[in-house]
């Protein structure tokens, strides 16, 4: 697929939502990517994972782990697509580990998530990984944030890559504009006073 045929289904699913919106870190862009969206239905998942799995399909992987829990069925898919065992990492007192899971020394591990943005859970993953005798073969994501300028030391590919601009409330030009409101989809999609 190209990548407007991506962008298509993106926008279809609910998953890249344009109009005026209040990140998390208080800053306003006028892209929101509520990547969830994209495994409320498996025929999606199935389509965008079997895009990012044929681009690994040369590399010898024989776990994929992802973060819980934005990427729990996503690394299920995607190694399912790649016939592999699928693990989680997960929080336990702050701390992300490999709760439920042991590797096995020496084996080549994908790390997948669903969006990355700054890769804090990504990187952290990896250490997990790398902690536990794996060896880390890249990473691979359904949306990249960065437009390819996140950097993982390791391979890292995505099926849909794009620069999501951000700005501080005061230098918003929508907020200028003042013709569509600001909504903050953490919060259900709720207008903002």
């Amino acid at each position: 697929m190209d990548k407007r045929e991506i962008e298509g289904i993106l926008k279809r699913n609910g998953v890249l939502l344009e109009g005026h919106f209040l990140l998390t870190s208080g800053r306003h862009s006028d892209k929101y990517m509520q990547c969830a969206n994209i495994f409320c239905t498996p025929l999606v998942a199935k389509v965008l994972c079997a895009e990012l799995a044929a681009k690994w399909a040369d590399v010898p992987i024989d776990v994929v782990v992802g973060p819980a829990v934005g990427a729990v069925i996503m690394s299920y898919e995607m190694a399912r697509q790649l016939d592999v065992r699928d693990f989680f990492a997960e929080r336990v007192d702050g701390e992300m580990r490999l709760k439920r899971f042991a590797l096995k020394g020496g084996e080549n591990v994908l790390v997948v998530e669903d969006v990355t943005t700054t890769g804090g859970s990504v990187r952290e993953v990896m250490e997990v990984v790398r902690a536990a005798g794996g060896n880390v073969v890249g990473v691979g994501a359904i949306v990249d944030r960065t437009a390819g300028e996140i950097d993982f030391g390791v391979p890292f590919k995505a099926v849909y890559s794009t620069k999501v601009e951000s700005y501080e409330a005061a230098e918003c030009p929508l907020c200028k504009e003042g013709k569509i409101p600001l909504v903050s989809p953490g919060r259900a999609g709720k207008r903002q006073a």
